[in-house]
This record gives C-alpha cells, sequence and structure tokens, in this order.
C-alpha cells in the first residue's frame, strides 16, 4: 500500500510540473475569435454579439482599444502575452491560476465598427479541464468593465 501511495503522489507531482510547464503552441491558442475555431461549451466563452454578451464598443482606433486591453490584462497577476500585437488586431495572454499554474487563454481581436470606434471580440478558454467555475468570464469581464470606465476613455 505505501508503494501504490507513492507511486500515486510521483504521478500527481509530475502532472503537475507538467501543467506549469507544459510549453503553448502559438498556432493553437492564437485564434481568430470570430472563427470556426472559436466555439462555445464549458470552460470556453465568446464575448460577441448577443443579449447579454455584447462586445464593447470603445471610441478609439482598433490600435488604441487593444493597446489599453492589453495595459489592463497584463497588470493581472500571473498574466504574460502569447502572441499577437495591437497593430495586428488580435492579442492572446496566458493567466494562470494561483495555486497550480493551470493555464487560461484569452484572444481579443479589434473589428472597426464605425468611424472612430472599435469593436472589441474576446475568446476566453481553459487547456486542462472541463469548467473554470467562471473564472475566465469573471476576468475578462473585469477586464472589459476597466476598459470601458470613463476614466480610461
Amino acid at each position: 500500500m505505501k508503494t501504490f501511495l507513492s507511486l500515486l503522489a510521483v504521478i500527481a507531482v509530475g502532472l503537475l510540473i507538467y501543467i506549469r510547464l507544459a510549453p503553448s503552441a502559438v498556432e493553437r491558442w492564437h485564434v481568430d475569435p470570430t472563427g470556426p475555431a472559436a466555439r462555445t461549451g464549458e470552460g470556453r466563452f465568446l464575448v460577441r454579439d448577443g443579449a447579454d454578451r455584447d462586445s464593447p464598443i470603445v471610441a478609439q482606433s482598433p490600435q488604441n482599444a487593444l493597446k489599453q486591453f492589453s495595459e489592463i490584462a497584463l497588470a493581472s497577476p500571473r498574466t504574460l502575452l502569447l502572441a499577437g500585437t495591437p497593430e495586428t488586431g488580435r492579442m492572446t495572454f496566458i493567466s494562470r491560476s494561483k495555486l497550480f499554474g493551470f493555464p487560461d487563454y484569452t484572444t481579443v481581436q479589434s473589428i472597426i465598427a464605425d468611424e472612430g470606434t472599435t469593436k472589441l471580440v474576446v475568446y476566453g478558454r481553459l487547456r486542462f479541464g472541463r469548467r473554470d467555475m467562471g473564472v475566465n468570464r469573471a476576468r475578462v469581464q473585469s477586464w472589459l468593465k476597466q476598459l470601458t470606465e470613463p476614466s480610461r476613455s
């Protein structure tokens, strides 16, 4: 029994190390949030046109909107940029959970809405597991709230 528990502990530690150190393939995670790769379901969500999930529209250029979104995202704990720039119109961020370092991916893309305004489409998802208990949605909603606060415009 002691050997079995030791083996189980080694497997658990190995899994946690893998979760923490597994590389993030840019081509898998830095995808068009309006395209077919962006699917909704448990652990995945898309913020775009629709009842209570309208994309935010900000009165600024696409580059400035992404630059401000990026500043807000990167100010969050354990969040890093995976790929993209404001100039390319799409950016993907990795946010890791505090205890185990589970990676969550958030892709934001800017689309010109009207003259002088930009619509942001945000695609959030987790890498491991099926449910994140609303963590991704809450994080992104917090970022969008900060972006659309009157003091930031």
